[in-house]
């Protein structure tokens, strides 16, 4: 069987991954409409393969790289699951206290992709860390469909809650200078809009393709922002229009990019999603941001 090639593949069939990626539908309904797709060589089986995530072969900085400190971290979350597992990254050689960069993945709990992602901060320059929501649940399960279904059956403001805490964990810790910010992909973007409106003293924020805060509530961020949308991602990116004008209105720093032809989910190099141009472009936007925002 031929390789399935990303320009072969109608926009429907990303549409349709995003729709049971998002549990707007469910796995047999994503297998049966993915059948009428299903003509030549593409079938079924192999239009799976191709959209599931491939974890063992594309991630970039491994968990034993020698140049990071890598380890699990426990901290508490009052107000939120209570005890939460994290990945903390630093590098070795770090001389001086360094900016704190929280990691927040998307709807299916810490999963090797956004450890992955936290790594490559670290690499930049930073402590980060990438908490786990899953962890009152047992933690990420090992894959993505049981990792949806558990976080599913979290509160997503008790969630935030998680996450706000990673932030006074960091504020806490000896080698953070106290300059924080927070990246999140999808569910991540969405935590990351959120923390910029509940944390005060957040320093930046950093929304992939991230659901908005509330209008209402957008006078309330202090944190400068950097937005990253996909011009394909039009569920999420509808959003934006109203987003902006309250951020105008409020006089609040942001940039934002919308990336042209992109789908949701265009920086997770693990899926056909992945937009290398778009992808390595707004990771440079954010790195950026970041050494300017927590030095």
């Amino acid at each position: 069987m031929s390789e399935i090639k990303k320009e072969d593949v109608k926009q429907e069939i990303f549409d349709l991954y995003d729709d049971y990626a998002h549990s707007r539908i469910n796995r047999r309904d994503f297998i049966q409409k993915l059948g009428l797709y299903a003509v030549g060589g593409l079938t079924v089986p192999s239009l799976m393969s191709f959209l599931m995530p491939d974890y063992q072969d594309r991630i970039q900085v491994k968990s034993d790289d020698p140049r990071l400190k890598s380890e699990y971290i426990t901290y508490n979350s009052p107000k939120g699951g209570g005890n939460i597992k994290a990945l903390l990254s630093k590098p070795v050689d770090a001389k001086k206290k360094l900016g704190g960069i929280i990691v927040v993945h998307e709807n299916r709990g810490l999963n090797p992709h956004i450890e992955d992602v936290a790594r490559r901060a670290a690499l930049a320059g930073f402590i980060s860390v990438a908490p786990d929501a899953l962890s009152p649940l047992g933690g990420y399960p090992g894959n993505d469909d049981e990792g949806r279904n558990l976080q599913s059956k979290r509160n997503r403001d008790e969630m935030l809650e998680d996450f706000i805490a990673a932030y006074d964990y960091l504020k806490e810790h000896k080698d953070c200078n106290s300059k924080i910010g927070v990246v999140g992909f999808c569910f991540g973007g969405w935590i990351s809009n959120m923390m910029a409106v509940k944390v005060p003293g957040l320093d930046a924020a950093v929304p992939f393709y991230g659901g908005q805060p509330p209008i209402e509530e957008v006078s309330k961020i202090k944190a400068p922002l950097l937005l990253h949308y996909a011009e394909l991602d039009t569920r999420i990116t509808e959003g934006w229009k109203a987003y902006e004008a309250a951020l105008k209105e409020n006089k609040k720093e942001y940039d934002a990019y919308i990336y042209p032809k992109a789908n949701h989910g265009f920086h997770n190099d693990t899926t056909p999603r992945y937009d290398k141009t778009a992808a390595e472009l707004a990771w440079i936007r954010t790195i950026d941001f970041f050494k300017e925002k927590l030095k």
